[in-house]
Order: C-alpha cells, then sequence, then structure tokens
C-alpha cells in the first residue's frame, strides 16, 4: 500500500482530490455546465465525480461514501433518478442527502464522495 499523499488538481485553496492509502477523497463536486435544472446540474456532478475517481485510479463502483447536499429537498425525487441510472447495480454505497445552501445560488447539488483505488492502482509502483 502507498503511503504517499497524492493530490490532483491542486488550486490555492483547494484540491479537486486528494489520494492516501488507498483511499480517494474527492472535493464537493458542484454543477459546471449551464443546466438550471436539478436533473442536468446532477448528471453534470456525476459526470465530473466519475473523471475525478477515474483519474485517481479508482471508479464508481468503489464508492465508500457519497454525501449529497441539495439546496430544496423536494429536488431529491429527480436527483433519485439521475443517481439510480448512474450507479451500478449492487455497488449502491452508503449515502446521506441533506438540504443545505450552498455557496452559489445557482448551484442546486453539490456531492461528496470518498472512494477506494483499485487494487492495480493501490499497489505500491
Amino acid at each position: 500500500m502507498n503511503n504517499d499523499l497524492v493530490r490532483h488538481g491542486i488550486a490555492a485553496r483547494y484540491s479537486e482530490a486528494a489520494v492516501f492509502q488507498g483511499v480517494v477523497y474527492l472535493a464537493g463536486m458542484v454543477p459546471e455546465r449551464g443546466d438550471t435544472d436539478i436533473t442536468g446540474q446532477t448528471q453534470d456532478v456525476l459526470d465530473q465525480v466519475q473523471t475525478r475517481l477515474q483519474e485517481a485510479g479508482s471508479d464508481k463502483t468503489r464508492i465508500l461514501r457519497a454525501q449529497i447536499f441539495l439546496t430544496d429537498i423536494q429536488d431529491i425525487g429527480a436527483m433519485n433518478a439521475v443517481w439510480d441510472a448512474w450507479v451500478v447495480p449492487g455497488t449502491a454505497p452508503p449515502r446521506a442527502t441533506v438540504q443545505a445552501a450552498l455557496a452559489n445560488t445557482a448551484w442546486k447539488i453539490e456531492i461528496v464522495v470518498t472512494a477506494a483505488q483499485s487494487l492495480k492502482s493501490a499497489a505500491p509502483a
């Protein structure tokens, strides 16, 4: 197991991801596209999660925990429809979904994910 701390997508204030001892910790992913409805924003965020996990040597089947923040809890049904289509059957992770004010009023969703690296990725170099 690799004991090095590796950061991905480093910015001045935060990193997109950090990997330590075979565990991938993603920053909160928020919508980047101009979609205004919860369906489009959820798909946008899940696409980002998938990309960040792949960059860190993991994938959506290895998610250990997901935390979902919605600005309006009434959007949970539409968000769940996108989530359910995205999650691979039999690999749904433990998850919490709460209503919260987000930093940008245009955002309807933010998702934070923790995942295991693939065994191949987690092996020492």
